[in-house]
């Protein structure tokens, strides 16, 4: 069966929106367009593939790019065609050969962003100067460290989202991650320390603004949510200010927070099971690697 390669896939995927989180979608979209640019460029049928085309795809894919991203493209593949009701041709045997070709002749192990310990928040919180932004971004420093947050949690926080408890602390209800897509949610609870953070920047930005951390324009928060990406750049920033190196603060990054807060816990003595549930973690081989260089990761 040959069908035009010209369907409106992008119309069928709309379908899709408010079931899967935006970044979900993006990387769909993404995908999808690659794979139908290549099979162009090829003389290829797009839709339906056929499988040995997959196949070629996939293992064009992979140089240069992590086996996770190629293995990514088969589930935008499968979506796609599911979408247009064409028969799926990612469910063949050869497929599986295809990724466990890509995974084999990917010898090198996944980059891990350098965990920001407790000795280097305290640098990064120090660092930051008194202006509306400063005063934010030590919340937001202070925050993700404690809730042990990946970007895109602290990004989704909103105002209510916090209950200011008696003993001087907060308690935060962290709603979506990407491993918890329903929104049920996890509890995490700060120090008294953090809550006088957070404190500072409502002071100034007022409770009118449904997220809890928002851009800042000369001086005036804006009521919108700060992109996850900017998160990652002010923890790059925080590190330049504690007068880092270009190449350290290269290895430092929007998971940073997260990954440094879990070396603490584990050398402080708490198991491994005590920090999954603290950070929401539902594979242990993803802590493991967030873990194997607890000890040596602090900088002379």
């Amino acid at each position: 069966m040959i069908i035009s390669s010209n369907l409106d896939w992008r119309s069928e995927f709309q379908r899709l929106e408010g079931a899967y989180a935006p970044a979900t979608m993006k990387c769909y979209y993404t995908d999808v367009e690659i794979f139908e640019s290549w099979c162009r460029d090829r003389g290829r049928v797009p839709f339906p593939a056929e499988t040995k085309t997959v196949c070629e795809f996939l293992e064009d894919q992979a140089v240069g790019r992590a086996a996770s991203t190629v293995r990514r493209r088969v589930y935008s593949i499968r979506k796609v065609h599911r979408l247009l009701r064409l028969p799926d041709p990612t469910r063949d045997e050869d497929i599986n050969l295809s990724l466990r070709r890509v995974r084999r002749s990917q010898r090198s192990r996944p980059k891990q962003r350098l965990g920001c310990r407790r000795v280097y928040l305290e640098q990064f919180i120090a660092a930051q100067d008194d202006t509306v932004i400063g005063i934010r971004n030590r919340a937001i420093l202070a925050l993700g460290y404690e809730l042990l947050a990946r970007r895109s949690e602290l990004a989704a926080l909103r105002f209510g989202d916090l209950t200011w408890q008696t003993d001087g602390t907060l308690s935060v209800l962290v709603r979506r991650s990407k491993t918890d897509p329903f929104g049920s949610g996890r509890l995490a609870f700060t120090s008294q320390r953090t809550r006088k953070l957070v404190d500072d920047w409502v002071r100034y930005r007022g409770v009118h603004i449904h997220w809890l951390f928002c851009p800042v324009y000369f001086d005036k928060p804006i009521a919108r949510s700060l992109a996850p990406e900017t998160l990652r750049d002010i923890i790059k920033d925080a590190a330049r200010r504690s007068g880092f190196d270009e190449t350290v603060v290269r290895e430092f990054g929007g998971h940073s927070l997260r990954v440094g807060a879990a070396q603490d816990l584990l050398l402080k003595g708490h198991d491994t099971a005590a920090i999954m549930r603290a950070g929401g973690w539902k594979s242990l081989d993803v802590l493991a690697r967030y873990l194997e260089s607890a000890e040596h990761n602090v900088w002379a």
